[in-house]
């Protein structure tokens, strides 16, 4: 288990926008908004978990406002390229009162996160679509899985319901662990 986590405090040694990063896995990264710095860690994480060539990696993240905007504070986005994986958290989800929605790993939209001077930005442009350009650009980070899955959480109830407290809370977990309970156990 990794654990990618990051405060995007100012400093004098602080990035800038325009400044160029280079990733763990060799990929050059543009800031274009020095305020999605988690996903450049993130990236550095799922680059390192996928050197040892999983056979799946799962990462969550409280990564964009942007999915809270589309889908609400109940309903995480799932990204995954394998469709019966997706197909499997879905119905987890949903057995475990965990509902999840599968986005699009749209790609289209990598013109969204493109750079003159990197491999990628970091943000996207125009503010179009931020939960998916968030996650293509993770997708970078991840080669040799055969299966990789994004969880971009809110993680945060804002309203109690029975069972689920007001406050910070769990989003996917239950639907993550029902198929891994099925596929490993």
């Amino acid at each position: 288990m990794l654990i990618p986590i990051v405060e995007n405090a100012i400093s004098a040694s602080a990035f800038r926008p325009g400044d160029v990063l280079r990733a763990r896995n060799g990929t050059t990264v543009e800031i274009g908004n020095t305020d999605a710095e988690g996903r450049l860690i993130l990236g550095d994480a799922l680059s390192l978990a996928d050197e040892e060539s999983p056979e799946l990696i799962v990462d969550m993240a409280t990564l964009t406002g942007a999915a809270r905007v589309a889908l609400g504070p109940d309903l995480p986005p799932l990204y995954c390229a394998d469709d019966t994986l997706a197909a499997d958290l879905m119905a987890a989800g949903a057995a475990a009162d965990d509902p999840l929605w599968r986005l699009p790993l749209w790609a289209p939209y990598q013109s969204m996160i493109s750079s003159k001077i990197a491999d990628v930005n970091n943000a996207g442009q125009g503010g179009f679509a931020g939960s998916i350009t968030a996650a293509l650009f993770l997708q970078r980070f991840v080669s040799k899985a055969k299966a990789w899955v994004h969880l971009d959480i809110f993680a945060w109830a804002p309203e109690a319901r029975p069972g689920r407290p007001f406050g910070g809370t769990d989003q996917g977990i239950r639907a993550v662990y029902g198929v891994l309970k099925q596929r490993y156990s």
